[in-house]
C-alpha cells in the first residue's frame, strides 16, 4: 500500500508483476495469504503482466521499479538490476 507523493499507489500505470493467481493455487497457498498478489496488484492500478505458463521467468522494469514473477526469474531479476546500474 506504498503510495507516491502525489497519494496514489506506486504500482498505478506502472508495469507489474509477481506470482500469479495460478501459481498461488497450484502451491495451495491461497488460504494462507491475505489477499492474492495478482489481484491486489491489478486493483491499484498495474498493468500487471506475467508469462504465458506458470512458472516460467518474468520480468518487469518500469523506471526504478524491477520486479520478479517467482523464484524462476532469478536470474532474470538479478541481469535487469545489473543493467539498472550500468545505466545509471
Amino acid at each position: 500500500n506504498v503510495k507516491d507523493e502525489n497519494g496514489k499507489s506506486i504500482f498505478f500505470g506502472r508495469k507489474a508483476t509477481s506470482f500469479s493467481n495460478q501459481e498461488e493455487e497450484q502451491v495451495k497457498l491461497t488460504d494462507a495469504i491475505p489477499f492474492l498478489v495478482e489481484t491486489r496488484i491489478k486493483q491499484l492500478g498495474a498493468n500487471y503482466e506475467k508469462n504465458d505458463k506458470p512458472w516460467g521467468s518474468h520480468v518487469t522494469v518500469d523506471g526504478q521499479l524491477i520486479l520478479g514473477a517467482n523464484p524462476a526469474s532469478a536470474d532474470d531479476f538479478g541481469l535487469a538490476i545489473l543493467n539498472a546500474i550500468k545505466n545509471k
